[in-house]
């Protein structure tokens, strides 16, 4: 596909009230929202959605932080999306991410990196899929 990414404000945003300045961020940035929602996973929902990282050490504290609160999950359109969407929310790590990168302006830490971002095309249509029915989005 190519123009649509998956993201997702995960918990520690949501909670430190970072949700409008995230969305202007990426809308600024000139990605269109085809859907948005704010919900709150369940335990097993994430285990669901990070079942690809199930194996490894973190997996458990994923599924954990993940639904230990509400998030914003939004699809977004765009020539190149996710390779632009990763740009724009930088490293996964903080303390390593660019300046002006949403990781860099409101993470904490690695776990608590403030946002998910798709990391492939195919990625982006199956964590869309996860999160929103047809009729709930809206392309140009």
């Amino acid at each position: 596909m190519g123009n649509i990414t998956f993201v997702m404000i995960k918990p520690c945003a949501v909670s430190h009230e970072h949700i409008g300045e995230i969305l202007s961020i990426i809308n600024k940035a000139g990605f269109h929202f085809v859907s948005i929602k704010m919900l709150h996973i369940s335990k097993s929902q994430a285990e669901k959605f990070y079942a690809v990282h199930a194996e490894k050490s973190f997996y458990k504290d994923l599924v954990e932080f993940m639904s230990s609160g509400p998030i914003v999950a939004a699809i977004l359109q765009k020539e190149n999306a996710v390779n632009d969407f990763r740009k724009l929310i930088g490293n996964t790590n903080p303390a390593n991410a660019d300046e002006g990168t949403i990781r860099k302006m409101f993470a904490t830490s690695v776990q608590e990196n403030a946002v998910h971002g798709s990391d492939s095309d195919e990625n982006a249509v199956i964590e869309s899929n996860f999160f929103f029915s047809q009729i709930e989005r809206f392309y140009r």
